[in-house]
């Protein structure tokens, strides 16, 4: 399609705005690896968390939302909405003890809980598997999402976009550090949330779709809006409901969703000015991610099942789509085609903040990881501040170019977020317990990760190379056997290693408790994940109710939110 001079205008802009943060970002980023990876850890709470929330706002997201919603309906969200209770988890009970923790990466935990050359090898292990794979797929989703994008909306292919997208967030992520991505990430959130809920409207009121009550009663869609799956259908109650609640939120490392806080997350946490304004932060981006965000993308996903019914219909409209990356997800971009000028620009521009946010956040902090914890650590231990930064801004070029070629080899949003979720099953608890069971040492953590990540890969290699050798097994029971072989194993680890020494332990504990008990006020903390979960999730059905038009239990909803709030004010002194 053909965007005119304004929309052109409104995409300059804004890599303009960017490029002017990075450089103005660098001035300070340069000066040593704390400012660089952490910005001097004195970033206020709304930042913190509005970057957060922009970075979990990535190219593939409204692309698996809609993915979701065409294959499972509205109820197909649960998948993700479960994670809710992992962030209530690091709110109320792992902020606090992060930035207690004074440390620069998550990774350096590694050495205070945990003693001797296993805590060594561990971190830098640690800094590989995360900072260098994890960190090459997550970007590799993101890739292959903004890839589909561009084809549909500027009609260029996966190989142009990768080359154009890489060198402008290489150049800006590498000259700002995180200083420069948290303030480019609130510009670019600004951006994203009104582009997404203006063009929702606008699509929902394009004659094709006839207004959101055409919307809501037509026959493609009627039988999507459930926010529950049909409780009758054994295979979606497992797959969207009891997997994710009773095994998935507790049991998977995911980014943004990691069990105790990790990551980015972690970074921003640790970035903040004090324990108050790191659990603020973490509070906001969960009320923000799983309440505020998802009902624009909802909408647009059944819009599209009037207008492109079927796969075959996309493929039919986008015949440039290469067909080893056409799926579902690519509906929300073809919705986007039917914005006006201006408008579309906006959305445009909206789509690739998302795409620049989190790849900048990803190469900041896994550039991070490969700096503090496996360079400077193991291979130059005298290395200068300036060296550290060189060091960083190296890396971001390498792992930016290696996640654009490996996203060659994905297909779907999905196929990202399956692949994510097994390599992260089964080690979701030990990140839980290690805080406060004293037993759990480094063998339990390499065992988790070394048992899970061969798991997924055996289950990869076999779909991809058509071996057909796990056929008889579904997904979720993939990934129900990746966490019980995983939890076993790292848990028969721990049994029949040694923890670490009782000098390690007592200083861990001096650190992060003090004085107090490791369980202190756990009962109000209890009480306050609880009332966080039910706040959130009344929000985000309130406003699902509100747009149905079911007014009655919008309100409820909407008191039942006031209420949770006013409890949870009630006690938050003790929690923080």
């Amino acid at each position: 399609m053909n965007l005119t001079p304004l929309d052109y205008s409104i995409i300059i802009a804004f890599f303009i705005i960017s490029l002017i943060i990075g450089i103005w970002a660098s001035k300070t980023a340069g000066k040593n690896s704390k400012e660089y990876f952490l910005s001097g850890q004195n970033m206020p709470w709304w930042l913190l968390g509005v970057s957060m929330v922009a970075t979990t706002f990535a190219a593939d997201t409204p692309g698996l939302v809609t993915e979701l919603v065409r294959k499972d309906g509205v109820s197909g969200n649960w998948v993700w909405w479960a994670f809710l209770l992992t962030g209530m988890l690091t709110v109320f009970f792992y902020a606090k003890l992060w930035r207690k923790s004074g440390i620069t990466t998550d990774l350096e935990f590694y050495e205070l809980r945990y003693s001797g050359k296993a805590a060594q090898f561990l971190r830098g292990f640690r800094a590989l598997y995360l900072g260098v794979i994890f960190n090459i797929i997550t970007m590799a989703g993101v890739c292959l999402a903004g890839s589909k994008i561009a084809t549909i909306l500027l009609g260029i292919s996966q190989e142009q976009t990768l080359i154009y997208s890489s060198i402008i967030v290489v150049i800006y992520s590498s000259l700002g550090g995180l200083k420069g991505v948290l303030l480019t990430d609130f510009v670019q959130f600004i951006i994203a949330m009104v582009g997404s809920i203006w063009a929702t409207i606008y699509i929902v009121n394009l004659p094709e779709i006839g207004g959101l009550d055409n919307l809501l009663s037509h026959k493609n869609v009627i039988d999507q809006l459930s926010f529950f799956p049909d409780f009758s259908n054994t295979e979606a109650i497992i797959t969207l409901m009891i997997i994710p609640f009773a095994v998935q939120w507790w049991s998977t490392w995911y980014p943004g969703a990691e069990p105790g806080g990790g990551g980015y997350i972690a970074q921003r946490m640790l970035a903040a000015k004090n324990e108050k304004h790191a659990t603020w932060a973490t509070l906001f981006f969960n009320f923000a991610h799983y309440a505020l965000r998802p009902w624009p993308w909802i909408l647009v996903g059944l819009a599209s099942l009037i207008l492109f019914p079927s796969l075959s219909d996309l493929n039919t409209a986008f015949p440039n789509l290469a067909r080893e990356i056409q799926g579902h997800d690519v509906a929300y971009a073809a919705m986007m085609t039917y914005l006006p000028a201006g408008l579309l620009g906006l959305v445009l521009t909206s789509l690739i903040a998302a795409f620049m946010s989190t790849i900048s956040t990803q190469l900041n902090w896994g550039s991070s990881y490969i700096v503090n914890d496996f360079y400077s650590r193991f291979i130059n231990k005298k290395a200068t501040e300036k060296q550290k930064v060189i060091v960083g801004r190296i890396s971001v070029v390498i792992l930016m170019l290696v996640a654009a070629l490996f996203s060659f080899y994905l297909q779907s949003a999905k196929d990202v977020f399956d692949l994510l979720l097994q390599i992260g099953a089964g080690t979701g608890l030990l990140f839980i317990v290690r805080w406060f069971w004293y037993r759990v040492n480094p063998w339990s953590e390499i065992a988790a990760m070394s048992i899970s990540f061969t798991i997924a890969i055996v289950f990869f290699i076999d779909s991809k190379l058509s071996l057909n050798l796990f056929d008889s097994l579904k997904g979720y029971e993939k990934l129900v056997l990746g966490v019980l072989l995983t939890t076993i194993g790292w848990v028969i680890v721990t049994l029949f290693s040694s923890k670490s020494s009782q000098n390690t332990l007592s200083k861990f504990h001096t650190l992060i408790f003090g004085k107090e008990s490791k369980y202190q006020f756990f009962g109000y903390k209890i009480i306050g994940f609880i009332l966080g979960t039910v706040g959130v999730y009344s929000f985000l059905f309130a406003t699902g109710n509100w747009i149905y038009g079911n007014f009655t239990m919008a309100s409820i909803l909407s008191i039942l939110t006031i209420v949770s709030i006013f409890l949870l004010k009630m006690i938050w002194k003790r929690i923080v």
